[in-house]
């Protein structure tokens, strides 16, 4: 029986983005099934309890970087720590990737692109045409791909996927659901392998 983890993620996090090799060897060691689920930052922080780093006490600000530095550091994953176009709206790009998402294409490798364009490259992922770029880079067809994420049923889609997860207790970036479980956060993917291992 397939093993399904519903990743729920902001296009945005860092913490997502030095997540992409890890999360990636977890699901091809256990053959697992991935539904990329990105939801709204703003939505999230405001309806689930969190602060928008710009909001956040400056000791706080400063013990994130010091983490993302560490992690980096640690992990060897290259990463601009402050990155020329973030916060950008990621709306788009989240639809782009629920988009693929609901034809059966490679969402998983269009949703790792976006975060590395943000975090490594110094690429906008508010900006259309590179948006286009990215999904080109990705295999896809820009043109149809970008028209389907811009119409009402994948603006809808976001919303919808954005409710669920708050319903289902996510409030941060990246949360990995398998069999009801929550796994909050980069440091929580061992956490996620030992309980795919254990069914």
């Amino acid at each position: 029986m397939s093993k399904v983890i519903d990743y729920y993620h902001f296009l945005l996090s860092p913490w997502s983005y030095l997540a992409i090799d890890r999360f990636n060897d977890v699901v091809a060691k256990h053959g697992a099934t991935v539904n990329y689920k990105p939801i709204s930052v703003m939505d999230t922080f405001e309806k689930m309890g969190g602060t928008p780093p710009a909001k956040r006490h400056p000791s706080r600000m400063r013990f994130r970087m010091d983490e993302l530095k560490r992690w980096a550091k640690f992990l060897n994953i290259p990463m601009n720590f402050e990155p020329a176009f973030w916060p950008a709206d990621q709306t788009l790009a989240a639809q782009m990737v629920l988009a693929a998402q609901a034809a059966g294409g490679n969402a998983g490798k269009l949703s790792d692109a976006l975060l590395t364009a943000v975090w490594a490259e110094e690429r906008n992922i508010a900006d259309e045409e590179t948006l286009a770029s990215i999904a080109q880079q990705c295999g896809f067809d820009s043109n149809a791909l970008i028209a389907q994420a811009k119409s009402d049923v994948m603006a809808e889609t976001y919303k919808a996927t954005t409710a669920e997860a708050h319903e289902r207790d996510v409030f941060g970036s990246p949360t990995y659901i398998y069999k009801g479980e929550n796994f909050w956060g980069q440091d929580r993917i061992d956490f996620l392998d030992r309980a795919l291992s254990e069914a």
